[in-house]
């Protein structure tokens, strides 16, 4: 096959991946769950590329992205549940449904979107879906809730962020950031009182509490506490290996260095950093 710019051509790849005679034998016995965490992975790597400023691996990241959207597609369609296109229209068709200032007649284009507009279309669609599960008897399998859509696989700040916002939407919130500093504040002197306790499990509850306090502290500044993450993880790497160059350079190596000597290296990586901003 040669390459091509066009869907249809990554679509056919996948198709002949996957053929039982023919594909190739690790893509042939892979199925959903096997797959899941590879979507999972690159999802993070194209959001890593964009943390980088980093366009030229950003469109390779964006295509090993869509190449796990036609993978599930393809595993889909083998099963006779759905195929690549159903993906397609689904998508536009929501984005068409959530945009009527923009796709909908001229009255609705020159009103604009209304106030709580996206809320109401998405409260309609959830209507829809859960009339359809009871349709199909699947009624009772989960109680209603403003959460339900939110995934439980998600990452656990993202999560917490998820349904901090959920929660917001309908007013149940702290009203300023210094009632959450104070939260944050409680939690804390919850985690040193669980460390004293010396129980592992309630430690574990509280640092949860306090993880919880500092991602609505995040949100409650716009700060995106995922990102904020990722940025304070670089900047660890970067100085952890400035300390490794260091020694390197002094034909030495992390295990023939002291906490001392190393404290010495990281502040020095330190000054480095906020000299360079």
């Amino acid at each position: 096959m040669t390459p091509s710019k066009e869907i249809i051509r990554l679509i056919q790849i996948m198709a002949a991946l996957r053929h039982k005679q023919t594909g190739c034998p690790w893509d042939v016995e892979q199925d959903f769950k096997s797959i899941a965490p590879y979507t999972i992975e690159e999802a993070y790597e194209v959001a890593d590329a964009i943390e980088r400023g980093d366009m030229e691996n950003l469109r390779e990241e964006l295509g090993d992205l869509l190449l796990q959207v036609v993978y599930h597609a393809r595993m889909a369609e083998e099963q006779g549940l759905f195929e690549f296109g159903d993906v397609v229209e689904a998508i536009t068709e929501k984005m068409i449904r959530r945009h009527p200032h923009v796709f909908g007649d001229e009255e609705a284009r020159n009103a604009g979107m209304a106030k709580g507009a996206w809320e109401r279309i998405k409260a309609e669609e959830k209507r829809i879906k859960t009339e359809a599960r009871k349709n199909s008897g699947q009624e009772g399998q989960k109680t209603q809730s403003l959460m339900n859509d939110i995934p439980a696989t998600m990452p656990g700040i993202t999560r917490a962020l998820k349904i901090q916002q959920k929660a917001a939407r309908v007013g149940f919130d702290w009203e300023k950031s210094a009632d959450v500093m104070a939260k944050l504040n409680e939690e804390i002197d919850e985690v040193k009182q669980a460390i004293a306790n010396g129980s592992p499990d309630q430690i574990e509850d509280e640092i949860g509490d306090a993880f919880f306090a500092l991602v609505n502290l995040a949100r409650h500044h716009g700060i995106d506490p995922e990102a904020a993450s990722r940025r304070t993880n670089h900047k660890f790497l970067t100085r952890f290996a400035f300390i490794e160059k260091s020694l390197e350079a002094q034909g030495r190596s992390l295990d023939d260095c002291d906490l001392d000597e190393m404290e010495t290296l990281w502040q020095q990586a330190k000054k480095r950093n906020n000299s360079a901003k």
